[in-house]
């Protein structure tokens, strides 16, 4: 039987994770040699590839010097911070990867922190030194510098470091070394990750990640921590809630490359594919018949930001999606929450609205957007933090705000985060940059990347990571622009786009149909106003040649799902649906906005 090594790969989003194990596969020929490879091969889901981002850990083995390495590339964003939790409970070890150039980033110390208190060898990759503004000298200290904060024990401190270029697929022990290939990347896993334990009992394996197919339904992916895993053996799964119940398994796989192997036995320290257990869950054990007992229960870090998901009920409901209804909204959202284990889902006091918290609004955008290219409709308000309460007093969430940005930018940065109750903790040069830190209210981030991208000139860098709960740091200004809507439905014209541009900025183009009560652009003024966008040029029998003047018309602002949602404020809704992503004011009615506005204070937060 080959030797097992388990690593997961763990680094700040876009460090070079998904390249370098692209890299490692040619290398140690898992492919074909007649095989066509994309780049980014493990990032299967189509909003991974689009944004160059991996949101699901990813499982594969390498085989190299008849030994048998399982990789789990994991995500590299926070706001997936949940898939990284619980698949680092299957690894041994870990590679860290830090750019030499960024180095240490808010992601690298959030990854880093949760395998140092799961007691994993660590392997330091300063990857991209072939840039031409690497710093691995400083890099290196700025790593050295975060293990200690971090409270790295003696034998995490004396890992051991390689440079590395993903792109180029080479790897070195010292920069003076030839750069080749990656064997010494490979050589140094073998040498320092440990074989997993081998501890005596009873079986026990825990459900990590959930994968499904249309013809075996649910397929539960987890490690054989003790004993092991025999198709034919009878066994038992243990609940989160405690039950305990017999089982069947038709199918076990194993992950031999890049595809699944089926075996009849998985031995103690692999990763398998248990087919065939129809309720099987997140965190669920399989034990032994006789002698059930469970492993302790994955815990996650709790959600920080909540939406309202609501049934579209629109003027132009039912058009555009399939699914419209709130039965198959909330099927919909109860289904998500059996892998993904950072979501939660409440129900309201109306049968058409839910509650959906998670880690940041990129992880409830990115289901959002899965949703929408399954054909469905809905409605989202405006994300609210969750806040708490500590020793009697409001808490709310706090973040590390990582600014880099030219040094001329740096006070109109510093002035704009302190204006949203920001404070600087650090302040640094990287190169050509400045590195800003702030400790910035959750809610201050909201709507932060646009203004921080206008006051700089698109310079800004912007990274930001969950610290903790603090007590409420008091109300934010704000300086609200109004809206303009529209008070007809029907297609806008060329003409009174043109006549209205001085009213301020609009998200429509001429020949757009928009409804009665869509918001269509952004006033200048901080007041809501009513334009009929649909009024046309009115025609004589009598025109003066050369009397009309050419229309001449700013291009639209588009926003993406995340800006949508970053700009509404709390009476305003982004409509969703598989075609358009639509904003419009929450009561269409202007009677019933002004009787909901009545009383409220629009200038703090």
């Amino acid at each position: 039987m080959k030797e097992i090594r388990n690593i997961a790969i763990i680094a700040h989003v876009d460090h070079g994770k998904t390249t370098l194990v692209d890299q490692i596969l040619k290398q140690c020929s898992v492919f074909r040699k007649n095989q066509v490879v994309r780049d980014q091969f493990l990032d299967s889901n189509d909003i991974e590839r689009e944004r160059g981002i991996t949101i699901l850990a990813k499982n594969i083995s390498i085989p190299y010097k008849d030994h048998k390495i399982n990789v789990i590339d994991t995500p590299g964003h926070a706001d997936f911070g949940g898939e990284v939790e619980r698949v680092l409970k299957m690894a041994d070890g870990v590679l860290l990867l830090v750019d030499s150039f960024e180095g240490p980033m808010p992601q690298t110390r959030f990854v880093l922190e949760k395998a140092l208190a799961l007691q994993l060898q660590p392997i330091v990759i300063i990857n991209k030194v072939d840039r031409p503004d690497n710093r691995p000298e400083e890099v290196l200290d700025e790593i050295y510098d975060l293990f200690i904060e971090l409270d790295a024990d003696e034998d995490q401190l004396d890992f051991p470091v390689i440079y590395a270029s993903g792109r180029s697929g080479w790897a070195v022990k010292d920069l003076k070394d030839p750069r080749e290939n990656l064997i010494p990347l490979l050589d140094t896993i073998l040498e320092r990750i440990p074989p997993p334990p081998m501890p005596e009992g009873t079986l026990q394996i825990q459900v990590t990640s959930l994968d499904y197919n249309d013809y075996v339904g649910r397929i539960g992916i987890g490690r054989v921590f003790r004993g092991a895993l025999n198709k034919s053996e009878k066994n038992s799964i243990i609940k989160r809630d405690g039950s305990v119940h017999p089982v069947t398994i038709k199918q076990l796989f194993v992950f031999d490359g890049l595809v699944r192997t089926e075996v009849q036995e998985v031995p103690c320290g692999d990763i398998c594919a248990i087919v065939g257990i129809e309720d099987i869950d997140i965190g669920d054990t399989i034990a032994d018949s006789e002698n059930p007992e469970p492993l302790p229960i994955i815990s996650i870090d709790e959600p920080t930001i909540s939406m309202t998901f609501m049934v579209n009920n629109s003027p132009f409901y039912g058009k555009e999606g399939k699914y419209v209804t709130s039965r198959q909204l909330r099927d919909r959202l109860f289904k998500e929450l059996e892998h993904n284990v950072a979501l939660h889902v409440q129900e309201t006091s109306s049968a058409d609205a839910f509650k959906v918290s998670g880690r940041g609004i990129l992880h409830l955008s990115i289901l959002i957007e899965n949703m929408r290219r399954e054909g469905f409709e809905l409605q989202v308000r405006e994300p609210k933090v969750i806040y708490k309460e500590i020793n009697g007093k409001k808490a709310e969430p706090i973040e590390v705000l990582v600014v880099d940005v030219p040094a001329e930018f740096a006070g109109k940065v510093i002035e704009l985060v302190g204006q949203r109750r920001g404070e600087l903790t650090k302040m640094e040069n990287k190169g050509n940059l400045q590195k800003l830190e702030f400790h910035i209210p959750a809610r201050g981030l909201m709507g932060l990347r646009t203004k921080m991208l206008t006051s700089t000139s698109g310079e800004a860098i912007m990274h930001h990571r969950f610290f903790q709960y603090e007590y409420f740091k008091g109300a934010i200004n704000k300086t609200n622009t109004g809206v303009i809507i529209s008070m007809d439905t029907g297609p806008a014209t060329a003409y009174s786009i043109d006549s209205l541009q001085d009213r301020g900025k609009f998200f429509i183009e001429p020949g757009d149909i928009v409804y009665k009560e869509q918001i269509i652009g952004e006033h200048n003024k901080d007041m809501d106003v009513e334009v009929n966008i649909q009024r046309g040029k009115k025609l004589s029998n009598m025109r003066a040649s050369g009397s009309d003047k050419a229309v001449k018309i700013t291009p639209p602002i588009l926003f993406t799902l995340e800006e949508a949602l970053e700009y509404i404020q709390d009476d305003e809704i982004v409509e969703v649906t598989p075609k358009s992503i639509r904003l419009r004011k929450l009561y269409l009615d202007s009677n019933e906005r002004k009787r909901y506005n009545l009383g409220k204070n629009p200038t703090t937060a």
